[in-house]
């Protein structure tokens, strides 16, 4: 979609009203926000709401697009062209996730940690339970994101094995982190495709990191009853930090949740899906290998 501009937030923002609404909510959407009267005041949105949108918001700001934005994706409930206009959001909010990473918490494969605020006011935590089926990597994330190798240091420290070979400390970890994936095959693929890459172009290039999570809730499901929890979803499939705050996540379980997927972008991640039907096609080792490099070749244009 390219950098967001004032013109392409206006086209947006139209084309995601034009999808969630009929053009007399459209025009008393408008109204509602605060956007001057129409000019001419007999124009309507029948002919085309999208145009009738990108006319009322002319001569906004990019910073007053955004905010007018916001409001709409609140308004819309999933949709295409919202979950574009969501990613332009994100581009045109600044580079990157707001805020410094303070827990990396991934992995798990066995029951589900529990943790404690150790220092409530610094966002402190501590694993009280089932801290050996999860990984916490504890490190400082520099400016340059979290790359294999950097992984692969913490890991020989992590789990004692500064007697191996370097590249026997990366199959271990990578064995422990395919562990975290179940029975999942999509996932295995996944994960076994970026190990291509590592093989090709070295332990430089971004971790790709299984089951982070992203949300945390401190109970079980079966204490809601049958009441929905708070956080349906506390996971995601698969996330790359790369520098500059840039953080691309895969969220396969969010597939049936627009609002969260929608919320991941407006907070500054990239979300790129995958279906289970697709990793099942033939040809599909392939095709993410093709990804894995166009998602590199996209971001060394952003960066530069």
């Amino acid at each position: 979609m390219g950098t967001a501009t004032p013109r392409k937030l206006r086209e947006a923002i139209g084309q995601a009203l034009r999808e969630a609404m009929t053009a007399p909510k459209v025009e008393q959407f408008c109204t509602g926000i605060g956007l001057a009267p129409p000019n001419p005041p007999d124009d309507v949105a029948i002919t085309s709401k999208a145009a009738y949108v990108e006319r009322r918001l002319g001569g906004k700001t990019q910073a007053e697009l955004v905010q007018l934005a916001l409001q709409v994706l609140e308004e819309c409930e999933g949709g295409e062209d919202a979950a574009k206009l969501a990613d332009l959001v994100a581009r045109g909010s600044g580079a990157g996730v707001a805020g410094e990473m303070k827990n990396l918490i991934f992995a798990a494969d066995g029951p589900k940690p529990e943790f404690v605020f150790r220092d409530a006011l610094n966002n402190d935590l501590e694993a009280i339970k089932n801290e050996e089926y999860c990984l916490i990597y504890d490190r400082p994330l520099g400016a340059d994101g979290l790359t294999w190798r950097q992984l692969g240091d913490w890991w020989t420290n992590h789990a004692d094995l500064a007697h191996l070979p370097e590249r026997e400390v990366w199959n271990n970890l990578h064995d422990r982190l395919e562990r975290s994936l179940g029975g999942n095959p999509g996932e295995r693929q996944i994960l076994d495709a970026y190990k291509r890459r590592y093989r090709r172009l070295g332990p430089d290039i971004a971790a790709l990191i299984p089951q982070v999570y992203l949300h945390y809730d401190p109970y079980h499901q079966a204490r809601y009853g049958t009441n929905t929890p708070p956080l349906t979803r506390q996971r995601m499939d698969f996330l790359l930090l790369l520098p500059n705050r840039r953080r691309y996540a895969n969220p396969s379980r969010y597939a049936e949740m627009m609002a969260e997927d929608r919320a991941l972008r407006l907070r500054g991640y990239e979300v790129y899906r995958f279906g289970g039907h697709e990793l099942d096609e033939p040809g599909i080792e392939q095709r993410l290998d093709q990804f894995f490099d166009d998602l590199a070749r996209r971001y060394a244009l952003q960066a530069g």
